[in-house]
């Protein structure tokens, strides 16, 4: 079986990045089913529980206030609201359910602790809980834990040497900061990033680095195609092909081999074939239903139709990592 290894070197991944498609993703295809039951697709919704009206520059972002955007800014939904929009997920297939807010970081105040109760009424629904809201202290990482939060989504978007050319309003370390917050407070980490923003080869090369000589992998790791939006400055970047995609993809299920690794933004350009090659590429995870926040998604009844056609099935909550769960945690107070 393949070695977990959190050691890779920049020539190592860049070996592997740049074998030709057929053999990667025959190797990537390999690894795969040594450490994952390649039938399986865990099936996630995401919903922008606050949108718009941030404060951040992410150049690739509708909701930073600062650019002209067809989205409009609503504040942090009713909490009922957000419950029933889990419900309904999870009675289309979804198995985890994730809440994202247009905020720069966390504050301690009464919508942080309205998303606490949002939090603890999707975990008794049994479905893995997953937030992402910005910059969290450890403080705040400990809160979200005791509500019942199982994962937390926090992307490092893109190599360390791009990042100034995508962000400017907040530093890589500051992303690197809260993963390691998340992880203290033994909450799993979501993290990966987005291809397609202008960068090089290397940088998507340097990026899977960092992701893959972290002291633990990210339990799941997204792979983003730039989705262009109108009045942002990556409004009229080029689209990513498939075979980018896969190649991320690839190399991602190589060098971190329990990850799931999420096929995200971007999947409403690809046909079915062009998605059962990224499940071949080692993808085991999608988000379902009509958008992701803002962007446009694949409606449910496609991806039903999808997972029939490739004998796929939707992977089911918890599975295998039950001591993540219910693993007791320090107290917040502490």
């Amino acid at each position: 079986m393949s070695e977990i290894r959190n050691d890779w070197t920049r020539e190592e991944i860049t070996e592997i990045f740049n074998t030709p498609i057929l053999d990667l993703v025959y190797r990537a295809a390999t690894v795969h089913r040594e450490y994952n039951d390649a039938s399986e697709v865990q099936v996630c919704t995401l919903l922008s529980v606050k949108t718009g009206g941030c404060p951040e520059d992410c150049a690739y972002c509708p909701q930073a206030a600062r650019y002209h955007t067809d989205v409009k800014v609503h504040k942090l939904l009713p909490t009922e609201e957000v419950l029933e929009n889990a419900r309904a997920a999870k009675e289309a297939g979804s198995t985890r359910f994730c809440m994202g807010a247009a905020w720069r970081e966390v504050r301690d105040n009464r919508d942080f602790d309205r998303v606490l109760d949002m939090v603890k009424g999707v975990n008794a629904m049994d479905m893995e809980v997953c937030c992402t809201l910005g910059m969290l202290t450890e403080e705040q990482a400990l809160k979200l834990k005791e509500a019942g939060l199982y994962a937390y989504n926090h992307n490092l978007d893109t190599s360390e040497e791009h990042y100034d050319d995508i962000i400017s309003t907040r530093t890589y370390d500051d992303r690197l900061d809260t993963i390691d917050n998340v992880r203290k407070a033994n909450i799993s980490v979501c993290s990966g990033g987005i291809i397609g923003m202008g960068e090089k080869e290397d940088d998507r090369i340097d990026m899977l680095h960092t992701l893959s000589t972290m002291e633990e992998h990210p339990e799941s790791v997204p792979v983003n195609a730039l989705v262009p939006v109108e009045g942002t400055p990556l409004a009229e970047q080029p689209r990513v092909s498939v075979w980018e995609m896969i190649r991320m993809i690839a190399t991602a299920r190589i060098i971190m081999p329990k990850a799931m690794v999420r096929l995200s933004a971007g999947r409403v350009r690809m046909n079915m074939e062009e998605q059962a090659l990224c499940f071949m590429a080692g993808a085991n995870s999608i988000f379902a239903g009509d958008k992701l926040l803002t962007t446009p998604n694949p409606d449910v009844v496609e991806d039903k139709e999808m997972f029939q056609t490739l004998n796929l099935k939707p992977r089911k909550a918890f599975k295998g990592e039950a001591s993540v769960k219910f693993q007791q945690i320090p107290s917040a107070q502490a």
